[in-house]
């Protein structure tokens, strides 16, 4: 149940324009980068939603891991992503691994400005940490 929870909000989006829209392309990299980053994906589920006006849409790209997940969810109109990735730590510390991905997403959207968060999961109050801090 321990484990470290990472967000991303992406602002200001400087990369090709097709890497705000096209969720297969965007989950293909997302797979990669699983892959690179040590970790095991275990199913996936990349959705474009329908344009609710001019202009396209965006999308939500996840990847089941064994760990935990990866979720992304992207805004063109906007020029904003949303990431969230999570690792259990039962087995072993994947900490490291997440922070990885998350670096390797974040390059793929090329944001002006990034707000993160690191959430350490699964700690009941008062006991000894289990997983060393970022």
């Amino acid at each position: 149940m321990h484990g470290l929870h990472l967000t991303a909000d992406l602002h200001d989006c400087r990369c090709e324009a097709f890497w705000l829209v096209d969720a297969e392309r965007v989950g293909e990299q997302c797979l990669q980068a699983v892959h690179a980053a040590g970790l095991q994906p275990v199913a996936r589920l990349f959705h474009s939603f329908a344009a609710a006006g001019p202009g396209p849409s965006g999308f939500t790209a996840t990847v089941l891991l064994a760990e935990s997940h990866l979720c992304l969810h992207t805004w063109p109109e906007l020029g904003a992503v949303t990431l969230d990735v999570y690792v259990c730590n039962f087995g072993a510390d994947h900490s490291a691994k997440a922070e990885a991905l998350m670096e390797t997403l974040v390059a793929l959207f090329q944001p002006g400005h990034v707000e993160r968060h690191a959430l350490r999961r699964g700690q009941k109050a008062g006991s000894p940490a289990t997983v060393p801090a970022a």
